[in-house]
């Protein structure tokens, strides 16, 4: 029998008769690679273990350590759902289960479930489980497709839209789904899992079409995992930025402004001092900074192609007779302040930043706090560059990104490199020269990346940043994009070395909180609402034992005040105990009480929110420190 050559992921050799499964070498192979083997990678190609290999073939096994294999674990997790709504609503019509992010779902067209249901679909599942079923893999015609799921008109569409000649079919018993896989062998892969929320949601995101019900779900192979998965729910549910907004009196949302965040005193304490740092630190890099209108011309959308590609999300109105749109994106109108006069060589790089407002049309049922909001302020800016100092332009740019970071607590990120969507605008050596000078920025800096291929915006490639909260979840904000299409289409040129003004500049969008509103609610769930010294919008809060020393708290707190400080008394006639709980949960960062002995002495009796008894301390030596501490930021 003739033999095939398998090269390992860490580089070792070994010899197997042609013909072999995947799951035969896998389990040749626990000792080195463990038991936790889900599925392959052969030759860059996702298979299922019962698959055979007939020539030497380079394979890489999959684990629910990597991101790959745990989307088999999860999607294979998603088709158990399937498979056991199917069996409580034999009529309930499957569509679509993938894995995402943070788990699964599956959207049904069947009756609305209610959080309830869900008890009971997991007693299903786990029925599923238990019974062992192997997961197997078909490739039938087209036309045996169409009769396999002959009562699903979803199924059908999808199977209609297809090109290939060979669909793929995963069965699991009674249960069949289209799916390209691959999955784990059997359903007994799938022991700890739970479903987490159902929603409504409209089929292909389309709100012409039919809601679904859309079943959330996460899974674990160990006990353990899933575990602290629910202990890091429970505390984030805890970490709600919209309950500690509540708290701290920062924002809130209106009946009369849906998805519009209605900024407090404190919430603009809070946006004000993010503001202040971004400035000081931009100005540092050599940016200038601009404004430009909210409303322009439905002209100017036009030439940039956002009315074609990006038009869906936009609002219109007409002025004078003419049609103009609410400004999305500020790239267009920071283009206009470049083209307001000549431009020379001399003066590129430029880097403009503006804090622009822009408006987004959501769907009422994807807002969320200040995580979805159809308005919010981008801490965007641009950089116009010579084609030879594109490079390390997006250097510069990439140590601006983790400076910024950095100052407000988050050290963990992942970097997502995308390239050329199916949609875009741009010739073909235009998008090769952008995703080149990326590539190279991230590898001469020798920062580890992911490649997303076609998912690049339409005009051009994109570095991607994911900061990592406390609680390990991963949140897309800041953003790189180089783009040599808008120069193109809105005709952006500077007078080059040659005395001639037919030059055109690369562009390189960015931002790096990338809406402001979200990176405040991003840092309240990371913080708990317990904000660094230097961003608390109540940094000091004086206690009274009784209102005989309001006048001594007042004095203080003027000092204080005077001081760059912010603080607050708290003269009402509560006990102090009551006092200091509601200082605590305000987040204060320094609860100060003064009584008969403070007064006398010129001093105060200082704790912290963390309820850290201090003790005395003479009020300018307390000025002092907490001045000190609050212009700190690490």
């Amino acid at each position: 029998m003739p033999q095939v050559s398998i090269t390992f992921q860490d580089g070792s050799q070994k010899k197997y008769d042609a013909g072999i499964t995947l799951g035969e070498i896998a389990k040749d192979q626990e000792g080195r690679f463990g038991k936790t083997i889900l599925a392959a990678s052969v030759d860059d190609h996702l298979q299922d273990l019962s698959r055979t290999v007939e020539k030497d073939s380079s394979v890489v096994f999959l684990t629910f350590d990597t991101h790959e294999g745990r989307d088999v674990f999860r999607h294979s997790t998603s088709h158990i759902l399937a498979q056991a709504v199917l069996r409580i609503w034999p009529d309930a019509k499957p569509t679509i289960g993938p894995a995402i992010e943070d788990g699964f779902y599956y959207d049904f067209d069947m009756p609305p479930v209610g959080p309830e249901d869900l008890k009971r679909i997991e007693k299903e599942m786990s029925r599923v489980v238990q019974e062992k079923i192997p997961i197997e893999r078909k490739e039938v015609s087209k036309a045996d497709a169409l009769r396999e799921f002959k009562g699903n008109e979803y199924k059908i569409r999808m199977i209609k839209e297809l090109d290939e000649g060979t669909i793929t079919i995963y069965k699991q018993g009674d249960f069949s789904d289209l799916c390209r896989g691959p999955h784990v062998p059997h359903t007994g892969y799938i022991r700890f899992f739970a479903l987490t929320k159902v929603a409504g949601a409209y089929w292909r995101g389309d709100a012409k079409n039919k809601m679904l019900q859309r079943i959330y779900g996460i899974s674990f192979p160990e006990k353990a995992q899933l575990d602290e998965y629910k202990r890091l729910q429970q505390e984030a549910r805890q970490r709600d930025h919209r309950k500690i907004g509540r708290e701290l009196d920062l924002f809130s949302f209106q009946e009369e402004g849906p998805g519009f965040p209605f900024w407090h005193p404190g919430g603009m304490v809070l946006r004000n001092q993010i503001e202040a740092f971004y400035r000081r630190l931009h100005h540092d890099h050599g940016y200038v900074e601009i404004k430009t209108p909210i409303i322009l011309s439905r002209t100017l959308w036009e030439k940039s192609g956002h009315w074609d590609h990006y038009r869906e999300n936009m609002y219109f109105t007409t002025i004078d007779g003419a049609d103009y749109a609410v400004k999305p994106m500020n790239c267009p109108g920071g283009v206009l302040v470049f083209k307001s006069r000549i431009r020379s060589y001399k003066e590129l790089p430029m880097k403009v930043a503006e804090f622009g407002l822009v408006h987004r049309h959501e769907l009422a049922g994807v807002l969320h706090g200040l995580f979805r909001v159809r308005v919010f302020t981008q801490d965007d800016a641009h950089v116009y560059c010579l084609p030879e100092q594109l490079k390390d332009e997006i250097i510069k740019v990439i140590d601006l990104v983790f400076e910024l970071y950095h100052a407000f607590g988050f050290e963990d990120f992942d970097i997502e490199l995308s390239t050329r969507p199916e949609k875009s605008i741009g010739s073909d050596a235009m998008w090769e020269n952008a995703e080149g000078a990326l590539r190279d920025a991230l590898e001469e800096k020798r920062i580890p990346y992911k490649l997303n291929p076609g998912d690049g915006a339409f005009y051009g490639p994109k570095i991607d940043f994911h900061i990592k909260d406390c609680m390990r979840r991963s949140w897309q904000c800041g953003t790189i994009q180089v783009d040599f299409a808008m120069p193109e289409t809105l005709d952006i040129t500077y007078m080059g070395e040659d005395g001639t003004q037919n030059h055109r500049p690369v562009m390189i969008h960015r931002a790096i909180m990338g809406s402001i509103e979200r990176f405040i609610g991003i840092l309240l769930e990371h913080t708990a609402g317990k904000l660094p010294m230097w961003l608390s919008p109540v940094q000091v809060k004086i206690l009274t034992v009784s209102e005989k020393f309001t006048d001594y708290a007042n004095g203080v707190a003027a000092k204080m005040d005077a001081a760059g400080l912010r603080v607050r008394v708290d003269d009402r006639n509560e006990s102090i105990a009551k006092k200091v709980r509601e200082a605590q949960l305000q987040k204060v960062n320094y609860i100060l009480v003064v009584g008969e002995k403070e007064q006398k002495g010129g001093t105060v009796a200082v704790r912290t929110r963390a309820n850290e008894v201090r003790g005395e301390q003479e009020v300018a030596d307390f000025i002092r420190d907490a001045c000190k501490e609050a212009d700190s930021r690490g």
